[in-house]
């Protein structure tokens, strides 16, 4: 799985190479889910990216003697909306987007970043098929792949289980479908599909198809309001406790509504509060209220360090943005990060946990960091 490639180092707080004098703004835009199911998602990106941004200009909020002007739009998760903004930006001059909390929205931005020659640094969403899509599209969050490379470390032995996928309908589920398929049934494992419609409400006969499934490991890839509902039915008709269940934790706002189930899961994590302690996670706290980190906090501070490298070494031409950010090694909120130059997947630690305490005292402990080695996905070939 592990892909060699060349890495760059050098710090996030780098002296920018811009000319002397020039106060010219760095316009950002940033277009995320401020409404919408996912906008809980979209706030923590926002809260990391203010702080990652304070973090990036030593608190200046410049690159160079350069202002970081940014304008924030909302897509409600709508992919049309977010064209629809990005375009309007794009006709406004600036030369960097960031934001797509959501996968379906960051496939359509994708391509105006190519079609345009502006930077394109997607954040929480996790389709896999956004790395790769064009030279000029990055990610600042993880990808569907490195979440199921961590949970393939709960099945050392996958040759001739069983695993079910038990998904959303969608870009989202779909993705951790194919990645599941790829990764776990690649190393020998028989890997089946119960995919539910993303409108539905009740999930009693859909925990009873999995229950039925007699699966070794069932992978659960769930997002926005309907998880409670969704894990209550799991609960309740026996799921959990009659296999390993295996599935990513999600925002803090959630973890209370796993009630009974949360003692019986093995989580994976792109993030969760306590699984790092460094200098950015240190400044992500101070930056966030209350000092209560959340799973999308990184991918805010993240993009907010490749933006100030990007432009602080490339100034306004996109080209030599990619070209700044290509094999960049620099130390994140979640460890040891690299943008890889083939195909511009950013690897990155994973996690393990295990909740402890019931109701509102649920939380998340750290079980193991996954190194970035070991949830590397494989290379694949740049579109465009």
């Amino acid at each position: 799985m592990a892909a060699a490639f060349t890495s760059a180092c050098s710090s996030p707080q780098e002296a920018a190479n811009e000319p002397a004098g020039d106060t010219t703004p760095i316009k950002v835009g940033l277009v995320y889910s401020q409404t919408g199911a996912l906008a809980g998602y979209g706030k923590q990106y926002i809260e990391g990216w203010k702080a990652g941004l304070a973090f990036a200009t030593k608190g200046t909020g410049k690159v160079g003697s350069r202002p970081v002007e940014v304008k924030e739009v909302d897509d409600a998760g709508d992919p049309a909306k977010a064209v629809s903004a990005a375009k309007d930006l794009i006709g406004q001059g600036y030369k960097i987007i960031a934001g797509s909390t959501g996968s379906a929205v960051a496939g359509q931005v994708a391509p105006l970043a190519a079609q345009n020659k502006v930077l394109f640094i997607s954040g929480p969403a996790a389709s896999d098929a956004v790395t790769g899509v064009n030279k000029y599209t990055f990610r600042s969050g993880r990808q569907s792949y490195q979440d199921v490379l961590a949970a393939k470390s709960y099945l050392p032995s996958p040759t001739g289980k069983k695993v079910l996928v038990f998904a959303q309908e969608g870009t989202f589920g779909k993705s951790n479908a194919d990645a599941v398929k790829a990764v776990i049934g690649g190393a020998g494992a028989t890997v089946d599909n119960l995919f539910v419609p993303a409108s539905a409400t009740e999930f009693t006969g859909f925990a009873a198809q999995a229950k039925n499934a007699k699966a070794d490991m069932i992978f659960v890839a769930w997002a926005g309001t309907t998880a409670p509902a969704m894990w209550t039915a799991l609960d309740q008709q026996g799921v959990l406790g009659s296999t390993m269940v295996v599935t990513g934790i999600d925002q803090r706002a959630s973890w209370a509504t796993f009630g009974a189930a949360g003692g019986k899961l093995s989580l994976l994590a792109h993030y969760f509060d306590g699984a790092s302690d460094n200098e950015a996670t240190t400044a992500l706290r101070k930056g966030v209220e209350g000092g209560k980190l959340d799973l999308f906090h990184p991918d805010g501070f993240t993009a907010a360090q490749m933006v100030v490298r990007a432009a602080g070494e490339g100034g306004d031409d996109a080209d030599k943005m990619v070209t700044a950010l290509e094999g960049w090694s620099f130390d994140g909120v979640k460890g040891k990060l690299t943008v890889r130059k083939e195909d511009h997947a950013l690897l990155q630690p994973m996690f393990q946990g295990k909740f402890s305490g019931s109701g509102a005292d649920l939380k998340p402990e750290l079980v193991k960091a996954i190194d970035p080695a070991d949830a590397t996905p494989p290379v694949v070939q740049m579109k465009g």
